[in-house]
């Protein structure tokens, strides 16, 4: 393959993350790969999609240099499975699935293996477990009882674990239990004990019903999903304020607002949506799969406004990319492929958006930034379905098209059944060395663990950059930084209030506005969005409660809250030392004592030379 022109600019912790999990090793465990080859691996394997089209058969090899200059710039990274899988033997391209349980053995451990296939390819998987008999319900077939939901999910957690996706991502699950399910205390406090269902986030699925009764302070009935019948009825504010008791206490668990999920269900004739991803930003049917990618909003800051034309085409790019992730995929299980190809569901994302604010000198707890969020997103949301009805008119429509609610609302043919979604990018953001989606920059300062116990430990770069800019020199630069490491928030550090606005992060900055702009970037979304309400030490449960109740009035499909330190262990810090010695991989050496390795050279310690 001869050498593109675009050479990807990389960041060390981006080539420790690429290193780790994403470049071709040989059977002796030795990379056999650059990033230059993975970009041109995936864009030209994706682009064999285009070979199935009459009308773009012959520019295959077209669209694979322009989705190679896509990654390779950084405008846009698609999914880690793609990543990981396109034009490797495996194949899997999609992120995120969605499996169902029925009320039976064969089929709780049926789902399990199909679960198991899917983590091994890299992908997610998200369950309700509803449909379970609650515990000591009978069992006919062997006059005994049930062991309830909770107990098959500690089941599913434990084969998560021992396949742990391949080694290349962490096990990752979604599971829900309907808040009428009379198992619902017992779910929501199984995340109380240390070291439970660590491979799982969960999340209450609340129903109107629910919120109703809460308002009016009615009890609420608990119901059998075997007979249909009332169990017994319970203190609705009981078992409101037992949620958020817990999800304060340990983070979890999250809520998702099914009802609404459904009223934005694009094809409810196939069926119902009853779960997500193990983010929560993908609702899906049973057996469905989708695959994400996500635009670095940071790469088009222009003269103090944002490059709308190329922006455009880049969403363009982005939209035929995803369609064609459909076309080369290989899909685990005949199911999930029949589902997805009836749907064709993409989700277009954003990563950047704090650090395309901060470039435009927009503080993200502005009204500005709100205005600018929703111009941008609604911009995308706009653009993807024109380049949706586009590829319909060159490919056809998605086969679940006539009867939608595209359809009912009268838009013309489209080649997806949704083409948005925010997702978390945790990951594709540290390769993109941009901050994480539509979150607000989590530190000046982080410590970031990642998989195999590697920390990640950087200063934001933009906070030397815009100081440097405004006039700090590089020995008041180092010093400020020194102070960051040492308290963690800017708000404690001594610098000049417009600056200190600038980068306010997670932890400074108020629920409200948290929940503000995930609710501009719902509005423009046609899946869900992966926000996570981060909140300082001190905040009470009384907070939470009304950030769940506001969700709700405001029309979000899910919201997730996290307070700082209540889990015993993070995946990021703030402050200096709180994640842990940054070691290598090889030797297990202090690498601040002796350099730093990159997994394919040195660690400067004679073990590794």
């Amino acid at each position: 393959m001869k050498r593109r022109k675009i050479t990807p600019k990389l960041k060390e912790s981006a080539l420790i993350v690429l290193q780790a999990r994403y470049l071709v090793r040989d059977e002796e465990n030795q990379i056999v790969e650059t990033p230059e080859a993975l970009f041109e691996r995936v864009a030209f394997s994706v682009a064999e999609g285009e070979k199935n089209f009459r009308k773009s058969s012959s520019k295959w090899e077209y669209y694979g240099e322009r989705f190679y200059e896509l990654m390779a710039a950084l405008d846009f990274l698609p999914n880690s499975p793609t990543l990981m899988n396109a034009g490797r033997p495996l194949g899997q391209l999609s992120a995120c699935f969605v499996l169902p349980v029925y009320d039976s053995l064969d089929s709780i451990f049926e789902t399990l293996k199909y679960a198991a296939l899917i983590h091994k390819s890299g992908g997610g998987t998200g369950f309700n477990f509803s449909r379970l008999r609650p515990k000591g319900d009978i069992v006919f077939s062997t006059s005994g009882v049930a062991s309830g939901p909770v107990s098959f999910m500690q089941v599913y957690d434990s084969a998560t674990e021992a396949i742990k996706q391949g080694g290349k991502r962490r096990g990752a699950n979604m599971g829900i239990l309907n808040v009428d399910h009379p198992d619902i205390e017992e779910f929501i406090t199984i995340k109380s004990t240390t070291g439970v269902l660590t491979n799982f986030n969960i999340s209450v699925g609340i129903k109107d019903n629910f919120i109703e009764a809460l308002k009016k302070g009615e009890p609420y009935a608990l119901i059998n999903p075997r007979t249909g019948k009332v169990v017994t009825e319970v203190s609705s504010q009981k078992l409101f304020d037992l949620l958020v008791e817990k999800a304060w206490e340990t983070g979890d668990p999250g809520v998702i607002f099914l009802d609404t999920i459904n009223r934005f269900n694009p094809t409810p004739n196939l069926g119902h949506i009853e779960a997500t991803n193990p983010c929560g930003e993908q609702p899906l049917l049973p057996f469905e799969s989708c695959n994400l990618g996500s635009i670095n909003l940071a790469n088009f800051v222009k003269d103090g406004d944002l490059d709308w034309d190329r922006l455009k085409e880049t969403i363009e790019l982005a939209v035929r990319f995803l369609d064609d992730v459909i076309e080369v995929n290989r899909f685990p299980l005949p199911q999930i492929a029949k589902i997805t190809t009836l749907n064709r569901k993409i989700g277009l994302g954003v990563m950047g958006f704090a650090d395309m604010l901060i470039k435009l000198r927009i503080a993200y707890s502005e009204e500005r930034a709100l205005e600018i969020a929703e111009k941008v997103m609604s911009f995308i949301n706009q653009e993807s379905l024109r380049a949706s009805a586009v590829l319909a008119e060159e490919r056809g429509a998605f086969p679940a098209f006539p009867g939608s609610l595209w359809d009912q609302w009268g838009y013309p043919p489209l080649r997806n059944a949704t083409t948005t979604t925010i997702a978390p990018t945790g990951t594709l953001s540290l390769i993109a060395g941009v901050s994480s989606s539509i979150e607000p920059l989590f530190g000046i300062y982080y410590e970031r663990k990642t998989l195999g116990g590697i920390i990640i430990k950087e200063v934001h770069p933009l906070f030397e950059e815009i100081l440097s800019e405004e006039g700090y020199s590089e020995r008041e630069i180092e010093a400020l930084q020194a102070e960051i490491m040492e308290k963690g928030l800017i708000s404690k550090i001594n610098l000049k209030e417009p600056l200190k606005k600038l980068f306010l992060t997670a932890f400074e900055i108020s629920p409200d506005i948290h929940l503000s702009i995930q609710r501009i970037f719902q509005k423009y979304t046609h899946n869900a969005v992966s926000k996570t309400i981060n909140l300082p030490e001190d905040t009470t449960p009384e907070e939470i409660k009304r950030i769940y109740l506001t969700a709700y009035e405001w029309g979000l499909k899910g919201v997730t809250v996290y307070r700082y330190g209540s889990k015993p262990e993070q995946v990021i810090y703030i402050k200096k030392g709180e994640g842990g010695k940054m070691v290598c991989p090889k030797c297990g050496e202090d690498l601040e004592v002796h350099g730093t390795c990159l997994f394919c050279g040195s660690c400067g310690y004679d073990k590794c030379q």
